[in-house]
């Protein structure tokens, strides 16, 4: 399968018989018109190929098969974390679960930590990631304001693994 035969209801979150991930484009005609096309990124998936993700796990994971490009800013939205990091979610779909533990692991994000972290208090999992995507900094200089002790309710650390790699 190519990701260029497939059509727009089924490109997204979609992998190539080569490991290759579909991605949804959208492009105007010269007609003036929008219309979709589905082609292959240069990102791969792990260990999966030739895979056209299923209804059930677009539901379970709070996804949608119109969504344009492979971005990681769907994590900053705590209604989606909570989808992706639900046991009918994660440990299901582990197409899925592969596509955004990369895109957390390449915004500096381990994200089996921020499951854990959504599950405990969903305000701070969010929190804890700026908008950029990257995990929020603690203070460089461990003494605040007027020689008083800094205090950080961020702690980057912890969202931090070694080695990334997907949880199945």
């Amino acid at each position: 399968m190519t990701c260029e035969q497939l059509s727009k209801e089924e490109c997204a979150f979609a992998v190539s018989a080569w490991g290759k991930r579909c991605v949804l484009e959208r492009y105007v005609r010269r007609s003036g018109l929008e219309a979709y096309k589905c082609t292959t990124s240069d990102i791969e998936a792990d260990k999966l190929k030739d895979l056209i993700e299923t209804n059930q796990c677009i539901e379970a994971c709070g996804l949608d098969r119109d969504t344009l490009g492979i971005s990681s800013d769907s994590l900053l939205e705590s209604h989606f974390t909570q989808k992706l990091c639900s046991s009918q979610c994660y440990e299901r779909c582990p197409n899925v679960v592969d596509l955004y533990f990369n895109l957390a692991a390449g915004e500096g994000v381990y994200l089996p930590k921020l499951c854990e972290t959504q599950a405990e208090n969903p305000r701070r999992g969010m929190a804890e990631i700026k908008s950029s995507g990257i995990v929020a900094p603690g203070p460089i200089n461990p003494v605040g304001f007027l020689g008083a002790p800094a205090s950080s309710p961020i702690n980057p650390v912890e969202f931090l693994g070694s080695p990334a790699l997907p949880p199945y």
